[in-house]
């Protein structure tokens, strides 16, 4: 296993993760993970405890520098204790997912206490069917979604039997330590913002480069009427409210080979294919909420990795975004998903993501008070017009069976934050041949989002209809008739961990939701 060795201070990318948080935006990435077997607890702890020292930050809290003259730094937790950070949950009978929905939808719900390391786990019995499950949550000024991955890979194993630890969790190696004096803390500002300089320049001659490489006259015609159509999608959707901090959580699964076939009879990407199935259930989800979708877009904001090859998964945040504007009114799957192709190579080709990280550069290289002040200023303003609809995330997660103290995982549904005015969140990962997607919604701005979930199952379904696979379609729907049970509110063992989480609303069943994306449809 590989050893993560951080940084010991943070990057800009990384504190603008800490100044923009609030209890109304918790900026941590998660995951709701089930295994075919109840987690034993003190098992679970014990491998931890020893692969701890494979992620030196696990141990390290953030300290932030005097007045802000200088970025955040990682330092060691004297007060380190493992048990502060994993605790144990029992669900109510049936134990069922609207039950760990529920409960994750609370756990989301509180910030990650500042004062110790940046993550917490919660294991979870009382799953029906004997199952068990981890619900764990990093902050984002830790890690990114890649880099999240990664660190799950280390934290579980890639055999049931389990693998030693590469040395003994007590030797410990020197960890670099942060600065400790104003003077130190003023001399990283400026050594930030000369790197910051430095990142600038390689960003805008990138970005100017991309412009030279595309200059096609076809090719400029339709970027000039993308950028049109993305400057047009500005009008708010039924979900595009300011947050409160309570937070719903569901989810749903495809095969990875479905898609695969879906991919081959129709062409696409995976991503394309995700694009079309969220884009075809917002219009669905738009109309539910008696607003029309006829020449309107919907403006996804796509997460784009910035790290060099899939063996890149150190600490931290290298991402740019993508911007799309993607028409909610084209009601043939098929054609919807040649709209997804055109606009997503069209903006990949004009170097949008370089032009989001020249704006990502350029604020690096600004002073950290100015830093601090705008990130941290920024969450109060609202602006008349929003400046997207959504984030949807797609990461690729590990191809192979991973297992926690012999327990096999069987679903892996990850969870991108969200706020401010962007009331839910889309993430997408693949495992062991299936792509799991977690929708995160603040409980007033959208407390429906289960059915925006099963207008994503509808959708999928009706593509695999227009690409005539038959067979993938009788699999969907049978998930989308599969009842689920009233939600229950989940008994802790140990209440502290979820006392300040509030409760969520009930919603209606996925059958009854089904019945209705007939009608929208």
């Amino acid at each position: 296993m590989k050893k993560l060795v951080p940084n010991s201070f943070l990057s800009s990318a990384d504190a603008a993760f800490l100044y923009l948080e609030r209890k109304e935006i918790p900026l941590h990435i998660a995951s709701v993970s089930v295994f075919d077997g109840a987690i034993p607890y003190k098992e679970f702890v014990a491998s931890i405890r020893a692969k701890l020292h494979l992620v030196p930050r696990y141990q390290q809290i953030v300290v932030m520098p005097p007045w802000n003259l200088g970025l955040p730094t990682w330092k060691d937790d004297p007060h380190f204790n493992i048990h502060h950070h994993i605790f144990r949950l029992t669900l109510d009978p049936p134990g069922g997912d609207n039950e760990l929905e529920a409960l994750a939808g609370r756990i989301f719900s509180s910030l990650l206490d500042r004062s110790k390391p940046l993550w917490d786990i919660h294991v979870v019995d009382g799953l029906k069917d004997g199952r068990g499950a981890i619900i764990w949550r990093m902050h984002h000024a830790l890690a990114d979604g890649v880099s999240g991955t990664g660190i799950l890979k280390v934290m579980l194993d890639t055999t049931p039997e389990g693998c030693r630890p590469s040395r003994r969790p007590g030797n410990r190696s020197p960890r670099p330590t942060g600065p400790d004096s104003t003077k130190d803390a003023m001399f990283d500002s400026v050594r930030g913002s000369l790197e910051g300089l430095l990142s600038l320049e390689n960003e805008l001659l990138s970005f100017v480069q991309t412009l030279l490489d595309n200059q096609n006259g076809t090719e400029d015609k339709g970027l000039v009427k993308l950028l049109t159509e993305l400057a047009a999608s500005v009008e708010r959707l039924p979900f595009n409210k300011p947050c409160t901090g309570e937070r719903k959580f569901c989810w749903a699964e495809f095969d990875f080979g479905d898609l695969k076939a879906v991919r081959e009879a129709v062409g696409g990407t995976v991503n394309d294919i995700v694009l079309v199935v969220l884009t075809r259930a917002l219009a669905r989800y738009v109309k539910l909420h008696g607003e029309s979708v006829v020449n309107r877009f919907v403006r996804i904001v796509c997460p784009v990795s910035l790290r060099q090859g899939i063996q890149d998964e150190g600490l931290g945040n290298r991402i740019s975004f993508l911007p799309v504007a993607l028409p909610m009114d084209v009601r043939n799957p098929i054609h919807m998903l040649e709209t997804v192709q055109s606009r997503t190579e069209a903006m990949k080709r004009s170097g949008a993501a370089n032009l989001v990280g020249l704006l990502g550069s350029w604020i690096a290289a600004t002073p950290a008070p100015v830093q601090a002040l705008l990130w941290g200023g920024l969450p109060d303003i609202i602006l008349p017009l929003p400046l997207m609809n959504m984030i949807c995330t797609n990461v690729p997660g590990p191809p192979v069976p991973l297992y926690a103290v012999g327990r096999r995982m069987i679903a892996s549904y990850p969870q991108v934050p969200t706020g401010y005015d962007l009331g839910v969140g889309c993430a997408v990962q693949s495992y062991d041949g299936k792509l799991f997607i977690g929708l995160i919604a603040d409980a007033v701005s959208a407390p429906d989002v289960d059915r925006l979930r099963d207008f994503m199952l509808a959708s999928f379904e009706e593509l695999c209809k227009s690409a005539e696979l038959e067979k993938v379609r009788g699999r969907i729907k049978t998930k989308l008739k599969t009842e689920r049970q009233p939600t229950k509110v989940a008994k802790p063992h140990r209440t502290a961990a979820v006392r300040a989480v509030p409760e969520m609303p009930t919603s209606k069943t996925p059958t009854q939701v089904y019945a209705q994306a007939k009608d929208v449809a």
